[in-house]
């Protein structure tokens, strides 16, 4: 972080130097000399600002500079955006240079929308190349904050070009344009490799870096190759960097795994689940020595079971407790771990992961396709419990960061409130008290169907499987047979293999996410699937979903350094396409599957990554240039 700080002072100053705005004279000796007696009284950012509110003319100025080169070394950012703001009413300050700490000052408040107001705003007036690269840059680094590699890659080769062109030193740009391009596909980097030398040279580094990743022998000389094709190409900065990197690009090399997983106590059920698919991971893998330890038994003791076996890498615990439990002790803190649930708490080390089956990940993927559809106004069915509020409040959370709208939210108390709940969304009960306020004004038979609300253009249900099958028929007979037919989706709680042996007719059109292995339809491993089913014909669905996860937690072990450090690539699963973001938490891509004339059939639903409110007004490409 110093050296981020470092690296901007010295990129602010490079674009101070720039300025063609009359500034104060600062080779004034009377001024220099009545500014510097009045910051050697202050301590600090703030006490300098305030100096300098009480100051005039050229004291002032000089004063609201230190302040604003000190308010960054301390990462005071609001602060930072008060000083520019003042400054911005002086008509002697380089206007474009205050406007770029302005945005970078909000970038760092994560008020994103606003900076990217001002960086637009300047298009047009980027005259100096330190303004146009310091602006390339910023916008970039927004971009990629969001996630959106691909609209960021273009400003980042920019602000490269530009810099490099110039002899501009923007120590933190290099580090920030590779770890985007790493965010990319091959296929992403593939469009990119075109342009400038500069721009070439950045993409065919990444690629090599994605090709030979398995190969350190091979990538060492696709790099040297690389360095005699670029002379002087400014990603030589970051190369020594990548070269300490590649033994975290190689595979694990596992010889002895450590297995902690609940066999006493009430959980010792999805212990066993796991435990089974770890034993059917394990025949893939060429692991020699594999042990299982009971996580539940005592820190002292599990540390000591630990020391005494030397473990290559550890997975579980699956409890959050006894994974806070460990973390608490620092017991694995030097040991790679692919712990079996989420964590909440700072990462201990890079060497960590975390795999759940988490059902954000369901609700975040069923948001992205209605939006990828174009729904206004979605409606959420939901237990008036824990769970379903949680994933509610998660729901609402993501919509607002994409949508003006707001979606329509009914949680039920249990199965007899369902039909209540249902026709008060719907707004049938005040339909059916209009009809009935009609037939009392006539004495004759008035003909009458109820109407349901017609701004709903999707539903989906958070309920579980029995639950679902009771939502479904009241949502059938209560939408308006005037109205076209709202599509209803569900999570994978609605579906059950066991309850599908009997009774799928009530689901007829119900799409829903599933595991893939719970899809006879798009299940890749049959002869697993087989050998389960006869071992297991009657186990619970939970365990068959353990079971799952459990088979990947093994079967991913040797890739996950590549996952982590190229969070593009994805692992195909029996619990779905797996990628590790940046916290080390492991993220699950599911199958969609559709009820139809009582059977399940796989089918690919419209998704994309959305964009964010504050993106969508901005230009879908900046075609600025600089000569």
């Amino acid at each position: 972080m110093r050296l981020k700080l470092v690296s901007l002072l010295i990129i602010l100053s490079g674009l101070s130097a720039c300025s063609t705005t009359e500034k104060p004279t600062k080779n004034s000796d009377s001024i220099n000399t009545s500014a510097n007696a009045l910051q050697n009284q202050a301590t600090s950012a703030d006490a300098i600002y305030k100096l300098a509110l009480n100051r005039t003319g050229a004291d002032k100025i000089q004063l609201l500079y230190s302040a604003r080169d000190a308010a960054i070394s301390e990462q005071s950012w609001p602060l930072l955006e008060n000083i520019c703001n003042e400054l911005e009413q002086t008509p002697s300050v380089d206007k474009i240079q205050n406007r770029l700490y302005i945005a970078y000052a909000q970038k760092q408040q994560n008020k994103n929308d606003q900076a990217l107001v001002i960086l637009q705003s300047l298009d047009g007036q980027l005259k100096q190349p330190e303004h146009f690269a310091w602006h390339q840059y910023l916008t970039a680094s927004i971009y990629a904050s969001q996630n959106f590699p691909k609209r960021a890659a273009p400003l980042f080769f920019r602000a490269s070009e530009t810099a490099n062109k110039n002899n501009i030193e923007i120590p933190a740009l290099q580090s920030a344009l590779w770890d985007n391009l790493t965010k990319l596909s091959s296929y992403a980097l593939e469009r990119f490799n075109r342009g400038s030398v500069i721009q070439q040279g950045w993409t065919n580094l990444a690629l090599y870096h994605q090709v030979y990743a398995n190969s350190g022998v091979e990538l060492d000389q696709a790099i040297n190759n690389w360095r005699r094709r670029y002379p002087g190409h400014p990603a030589v900065a970051i190369l020594p960097e990548q070269d300490e990197a590649l033994a975290d690009l190689a595979p694990v090399n596992i010889e002895r795994l450590a297995v902690l997983l609940p066999q006493s106590g009430a959980n010792e059920r999805l212990g066993d689940a796991l435990k089974a698919g770890i034993l059917a991971g394990l025949d893939k893998q060429t692991i020699n020595d594999t042990v299982f330890i009971d996580e539940n038994l005592s820190t002292q003791v599990l540390s000591e079971q630990l020391s005494q076996f030397n473990p290559d890498f550890v997975i579980g615990p699956l409890l959050k407790a006894n994974i806070d439990k460990l973390a608490q002790a620092k017991t694995l803190i030097d040991t790679p771990t692919l712990h079996l649930n989420t964590f909440d708490a700072e990462r201990l080390s890079l060497q960590h992961y975390f795999f759940a089956l988490n059902p954000e990940h369901e609700v975040q993927q069923a948001l992205e396709h209605f939006l990828a559809k174009g729904y206004q106004k979605p409606m959420l069915l939901a237990p008036n419990n824990a769970n379903g509020q949680r994933l509610v409040d998660y729901f609402n959370i993501q919509w607002q960061r994409y949508s003006e709208t707001k979606p329509q939210i009914g949680f039920y108390n249990d199965n007899k409130d369902m039909p209540n709940t249902i026709t008060s969304l719907l707004e049938v009960d005040k339909s059916k008290q209009r009809i009935k306020t009609v037939k009392s004004l006539f004495k004759q038979e008035v003909e009458s169907e109820t109407r349901s609300r017609s701004d709903i253009d999707a539903i989906y249900i958070l309920g579980d499987a029995i639950e679902t099958r009771l939502i479904k028929p009241y949502l059938d007979v209560n939408v308006s047979t005037f109205a076209q037919r709202i599509p209803l989706y569900a999570s994978s709680k609605s579906h059950s293999k066991q309850i599908d042996r009997t009774d799928k007719g009530d689901l007829e059109g119900l799409y829903f996410t599933e595991l893939p292995w719970m899809l006879n339809a798009t299940v890749k491993q049959h002869n697993l699937r087989n050998q389960y089913n006869t071992l297991w014909p009657e186990n619970a669905d939970i365990s068959q979903r353990l079971f799952a996860m459990a088979y990947d937690a093994v079967s991913v072990l040797s890739d996950i350094r590549q996952l982590s450090v190229m969070p593009g690539n994805k692992f195909t699963g029996l619990s779905g396409k797996l990628s590790v973001n940046t916290s080390g938490h492991i993220e699950r891509t599911l199958d969609w599957a559709q009820y139809t004339n009582r059977r399940i059939k796989a089918v690919q639903l419209e998704t994309k990554q959305p964009v964010p409110l504050f993106m969508q007004s901005a230009n879908e490409s900046n075609t600025l240039t600089f000569d």
